[in-house]
């Protein structure tokens, strides 16, 4: 079967695609939106915006690559696809971070599991925050467009063995748990999400609003730097921006700037708080940069009697939220269980231990299984998050202090996420923990693990979620935003990406982003054309 690659057929019909590697002089370009990030909440903008008859740019410090591009191999993925190489990591190198860098943002390398925003976290930040109007009712109508709009709905295929371990482990423990239902519209079931949809499939971004946008004559910037928003007086004049050289590292020497009406700020939870921290914007209350979230996530590994093949089939299939409702939302730190996809690569540099004893880990690989518990960072008292900051170079680094209440929560879930496996029939089991070792029964692992050192660069700690940074808020005092994402001191700006969110949310965010960034890009539509504004269906 031949696959058409959507981008190359959509820059052959001759969409406005400037790869700014290629600029031999400096570039101006006025609009009415200037969109900065083309993940979530930079596409679904675009595409809204451009339908309501709006002059769009859009502007991606990543590259343009199409299936074409993506040949499922993990050497070739991260360093084209992910922030960093896929090694970003916090200040004290204690979280390994995981965020696209590419057209599509996150969406091009997540694994598809899409969640709505749980219940219980709109309310707090009702509660909390005074969103008022961010209530499960009020969400539901923008959860479900989008739900329709990127082909969000239960996976029917059998999970695989990696997920079905999830699954055994918790029916035999009395567990409840549920199926992940996916963005994706005739799925070939192949596993590698991660490295870019080679059949487009998966509805990322980067094969639906964005070539929706361009084709209603949106224009996309790729390698291009923002360094700052210019502006004055409460309002943005201009974006200043830099040529990105061709290997997508380096600045090269061209300067980019785009004036438009109105700016969007969509660049993701450490990106957004970045590019406010390098035009020194107005922060009168210190939010800007503040409570910025994790899912803080443990591992923990199984040898299994029988191949799991983990790189094969659909990523995460399987979910268990029993643990994020066994206390209060703002009692002990609760997680939730998926299994995540394995790659060599991704879990070599994951796994612990050098030399001989990673090795035999890794020859062991076809028969491992593993699963992972996102943490539930941001309604603990104690749980306040990180802060993005600014290098010498003005690159962004978040540190991200883990404190008592978290490590409270890792020691509970690596002895839940044990007794599972041991519970589906592992014959061994390893926390992954720079002190783990393999244990052949619960009752060993049970006590070893109670024994182990919790505690940065000891226990291994890695996310793929980030949020907050230019939390929502119903007051100045409290948040970088309003409900609608739009700037607090800045009035010709909004932000629509994760880094809005006031906590973490307790689920995958892709669906989150997309459901709120909806609403609010249809609101800003209806406020710069003076008409109300429909979003697409």
């Amino acid at each position: 079967m031949t696959i058409r690659d959507p981008i190359r057929d959509g820059l052959a019909r001759g969409w406005k695609v400037t790869h700014a590697s290629t600029l031999t002089d400096d570039l101006a370009i006025e609009c009415d939106v200037a969109i900065v990030g083309t993940g979530a909440g930079g596409g679904v903008t675009a595409e809204i915006l451009a339908t309501a008859g709006l002059d769009v740019v859009m502007i991606e410090e990543g590259g343009l690559h199409g299936s074409d591009d993506f040949k499922m191999r993990e050497g070739g993925a991260y360093p084209a696809l992910y922030q960093e190489s896929g090694s970003r990591k916090t200040l004290d190198k204690g979280i390994n971070i995981l965020q696209g860098r590419s057209v599509g943002g996150s969406t091009t390398v997540n694994w598809t599991s899409s969640f709505r925003t749980p219940p219980e976290t709109l309310a707090f930040w009702q509660s909390r925050f005074g969103l008022a109007e961010l209530g499960e009712a009020q969400m539901a109508p923008w959860f479900e467009h989008m739900e329709r709009r990127l082909g969000i709905a239960p996976w029917p295929v059998p999970p695989n063995e990696n997920n079905a371990v999830l699954a055994r482990g918790a029916d035999k423990l009395g567990l409840s748990h549920a199926l992940i239902r996916r963005n994706v519209r005739g799925c070939w079931n192949l596993g590698y999400c991660g490295m870019g949809c080679p059949t487009n499939a998966k509805q990322s971004m980067l094969v639906t609003t964005i070539p929706a946008a361009l084709d209603r004559g949106a224009r996309l910037l790729t390698r291009t730097r923002v360094d700052a928003l210019r502006w004055r007086a409460g309002r943005i004049e201009a974006i200043d921006a830099r040529a990105m050289a061709a290997n997508g590292v380096d600045p090269g020497p061209q300067r980019i700037t785009v004036r438009a009406r109105h700016y969007v700020l969509a660049a993701g939870a450490i990106g957004s708080p970045a590019v406010l921290l390098r035009s020194r914007a107005p922060d009168p209350h210190r939010n800007l940069g503040a409570r910025t979230f994790l899912h803080p996530v443990l591992i923990s590994a199984a040898l299994m009697p029988e191949p799991v093949n983990g790189f094969q089939g659909a990523p995460q299939t399987v979910y268990s939220d029993h643990f994020l409702h066994t206390a209060p939302i703002d009692g002990p730190l609760g997680y939730k269980l998926e299994a995540p996809p394995l790659h060599p690569v991704l879990f070599g540099m994951t796994v612990q231990g050098f030399g001989k004893t990673h090795a035999e880990l890794m020859r062991q690989f076809t028969h491992t299984q593993a699963l992972l518990a996102l943490v539930r960072d941001g309604f603990h008292p104690e749980s306040d998050g990180g802060r993005v900051g600014l290098r010498n170079d003005g690159s962004p680094v978040l540190a991200y202090p883990l404190r008592p209440v978290f490590w409270d929560a890792a020691k509970r879930a690596l002895l839940t996420m044990a007794e599972i496996q041991f519970a589906a029939g592992a014959k061994q089991v390893v926390p992954v923990h720079e002190q783990g070792v393999l244990h052949s029964s619960w009752a060993e692992a049970r006590e070893a693990i109670r024994r182990l050192a919790f505690e940065p660069l000891v226990a291994r700690v890695v996310s793929a979620h980030v949020m907050g940074g230019c939390g929502m808020a119903a007051t100045p005092e409290q948040g970088v935003v309003d409900a609608t994402g739009r700037h607090w001191q800045l009035e010709n700006l909004s932000v629509h990406d994760g880094s809005v969110f006031p906590t973490s949310i307790g689920a995958n965010p892709q669906l989150s982003i997309y459901g709120l960034t909806a609403r609010n890009a249809s609101r800003l539509a209806a406020a710069l054309t003076g008409r109300s504004a429909v979003p697409i269906s």
